[in-house]
């Protein structure tokens, strides 16, 4: 579904950051949802025709969502988001990376730092997002690996949610 809604996605090599800017035609309270009830989370987070599904989350600081991207003939790439800081409804932070379907880090793939950062304008809500790497070559091999082509997608796919019309 293609829109008018801002989609800003930067990459800073300098700061071996990415930093994405997108508007959803939705309340600030729902698109907080989205983004951190695993019900919710699961119906968008992967780029389709891929799945979200949500093992286990506890959305508090010092929790963890252990989840699996599914692909269409059911394979599994499983990560963790382990949460960090939380301001309701404003802001929350957690360092994400890949994982087996227990949790154990996968140490072949860079862990990330991601600052989400949620703000209503009108009737838009605006999510900024900073993800940081250690390294250049971490956020290289994120990059090569497709992750504005998929985030994109998933993005979209959240639009749909808030138009009714959940993939």
């Amino acid at each position: 579904m293609k829109s008018n809604l801002l989609m800003n996605f930067t990459v800073n090599k300098e700061e071996n950051t990415v930093n994405v800017k997108r508007e959803f035609s939705a309340s600030l309270a729902n698109v907080w949802s989205a983004w951190t009830e695993a019900e919710i989370l699961d119906q968008w987070w992967a780029p389709s025709p891929w799945k979200s599904r949500t093992k286990s989350m506890e959305f508090k600081v010092g929790g963890r969502r252990l989840y699996a991207m599914v692909g269409p003939e059911g394979e599994e790439h499983w990560a963790i988001a382990d949460y960090t800081s939380i301001s309701p409804i404003t802001n929350f932070k957690y360092l994400d990376a890949f994982s087996d379907s227990e949790g154990n880090l996968n140490k072949d793939f860079p862990r990330s730092d991601w600052n989400v950062t949620f703000s209503e304008q009108g009737n838009s809500t605006f999510v900024d997002v900073v993800i940081k790497h250690d390294k250049l070559s971490d956020l290289e091999m994120i990059i090569e690996m497709g992750f504005k082509e998929g985030f994109t997608i998933a993005m979209e796919g959240l639009d749909e949610i808030f138009a009714g019309r959940a993939k």
